[in-house]
C-alpha cells in the first residue's frame, strides 16, 4: 500500500525521483537502491563465513539473505549490459585501482550515487550522451535534502586514505548504474514483502552491523561462565 501511495503522489512516473518523499516521517527515496542493496548483501554473506557452518543465525541469515540478493539481482535497468561492457573495460585497463569494487563473481559494486564529474543526477547520463530528464512532477528537493544530497557527493569523491576503508580512495572517475524504474522497485518490494525499498536498505544495513558484532564477540564459542543448573529452565504449564 504504501509504495502504491508512492507512485500515485507523481504522474505517470518512470524514474522515481531521489529525495523525493516516500510517505514514511523522515524517510526519503533512495538515489541508488539495488547496487547498495547488492553491497550490502554480498558483504553480509562475505562476513558470516566467519560464522561455523552448523550456526543456526548464519544459516536463518544466509537463506534469506541469499534470496533477497537474488530478488534484486534480477530486476536489471535497461542499458544494464552495454553499462557493465564499459565498466570492464575501464577495470580491464587499470585493474589494481578496482579490486574493492569487484565481487567474486566478476559482478561490480559502487556505493557512490554520482559520477566524478560532478553531475548530481543520481541516474547518470543516458547511454545516448543526453541527460536524463525529469519525469516526475514530485515536490522539489527542500533546503536541508539539497544539503544533505551535496554532503553525500562529497563524501562519495572524497580522497583522503582510510585505514579500513571498503573502497578505492584515489581520485578516480566511476560511471554509476543505471537506475531501475518505479515499476521495478515495485516488483521488488512486493516480492520481499518488507515495505518499501528504503525500509529493506534499513534492515540490511542493521543486519551487517550485527554480523558485525555478534563475529567480534564469537558468540558461537562455549560461555566462559558456565549456567547454574537450571538457569535456563522456565515455568512451564501445569498439568
Amino acid at each position: 500500500m504504501r509504495s502504491t501511495l508512492r507512485l500515485l503522489a507523481n504522474v505517470k512516473p518512470r524514474y522515481l525521483e531521489p529525495f523525493a518523499p516516500t510517505g514514511l516521517t523522515g524517510l526519503f527515496t533512495h538515489p541508488s537502491p539495488r547496487p547498495t542493496l547488492i553491497y550490502l548483501y554480498s558483504t553480509t554473506l562475505q562476513k558470516l563465513q566467519m560464522f561455523p557452518e552448523s550456526s543456526a543465525y548464519r544459516q536463518s541469515v544466509e537463506a534469506l539473505t541469499r534470496h533477497r540478493l537474488q530478488i534484486i539481482e534480477s530486476q536489471k535497468p535497461a542499458g544494464f549490459d552495454a553499462w557493465l561492457e564499459r565498466v570492464r573495460k575501464t577495470v580491464g585497463a587499470e585493474p589494481e585501482r578496482f579490486t574493492k569494487l569487484q565481487r567474486p563473481d566478476g559482478g561490480f559494486t559502487h556505493a557512490a550515487a554520482q559520477q566524478k564529474d560532478g553531475s548530481d543526477d543520481a541516474r547518470g547520463v543516458e547511454w545516448d550522451g543526453e541527460e536524463l530528464t525529469a519525469t516526475t512532477e514530485g515536490p522539489a528537493r527542500t533546503p536541508q535534502q539539497e544539503a544533505e544530497w551535496h554532503n553525500i557527493m562529497a563524501e562519495a569523491s572524497e580522497t583522503t586514505e582510510k585505514a579500513e576503508s571498503d573502497f578505492y580512495n584515489e581520485e578516480m572517475k566511476w560511471e554509476s548504474e543505471p537506475a531501475l524504474d518505479a515499476d521495478q522497485i515495485s516488483l521488488i518490494e512486493q516480492q520481499i514483502g518488507a515495505g518499501l525499498i528504503e525500509e529493506v536498505i534499513q534492515v540490511a544495513e542493521a543486519e551487517l552491523k550485527l554480523v558485525d558484532e555478534l563475529a567480534k564477540a564469537k558468540v558461537w564459542e562455549e560461555l566462559e561462565e558456565k549456567p547454574q543448573p537450571g538457569q535456563w529452565s522456565y515455568f512451564e504449564r501445569g498439568n
